[in-house]
């Protein structure tokens, strides 16, 4: 008695082996194509692209003008006295930090629940050359921070023979 077993079904069906790297390539590229992997890649992408969540970052652009660097930060809803920028060496951070304390008193006025909360937010530009913060200068209107700093033009050095 002999039994059979599924794969031994239809012998005269089978198909010719594939070449082996063909399989592989295969069975990769199934394995980037297929969801979740797909979805997950795509987030790793959303993520480099957005680096921070939305409503807890801002977006930040820098322009290169030729005598200077313009940059803007769109900050709706920020108070002037909330944002914070630090430079160091070629980097220029901008910072929003936001403390409520919230309290709740009975009737009494006695405290029974104080909570604080706080909020950071943080981008960070590296730029080329350090920054002479003399030179910089920074502006805030209706919820666009605009940095400019200016080009420092190094000291060109002549090559003897």
């Amino acid at each position: 008695m002999t039994s059979k077993l599924p794969s031994d079904k239809n012998d005269n069906n089978k198909k010719p082996v594939p070449e082996p790297f063909r399989e592989i390539v295969k069975t990769m590229n199934d394995f980037f194509t297929e969801k979740p992997i797909r979805g997950f890649l795509q987030s790793i992408d959303e993520f480099f692209k957005h680096p921070f969540p939305s409503g807890g970052g801002f977006h930040v652009e820098t322009v290169e003008t030729g005598n200077e660097y313009i940059i803007t930060a769109e900050l709706p809803g920020v108070k002037r006295e909330q944002i914070h920028l630090n430079m160091t060496g070629n980097y220029l951070t901008i910072s929003v930090e936001n403390n409520q304390i919230e309290t709740h008193e009975d009737e009494h006025n006695h405290i029974y629940s104080r909570k604080l909360m706080k909020e950071q937010s943080s981008r960070t530009i590296s730029l080329p050359h350090s920054i002479n913060e003399k030179k910089v200068k920074a502006f805030y209107r209706d919820g666009l921070l605009q940095v400019r700093i200016p080009q420092e033009k190094g000291k060109i050095i002549e090559i003897e023979d």
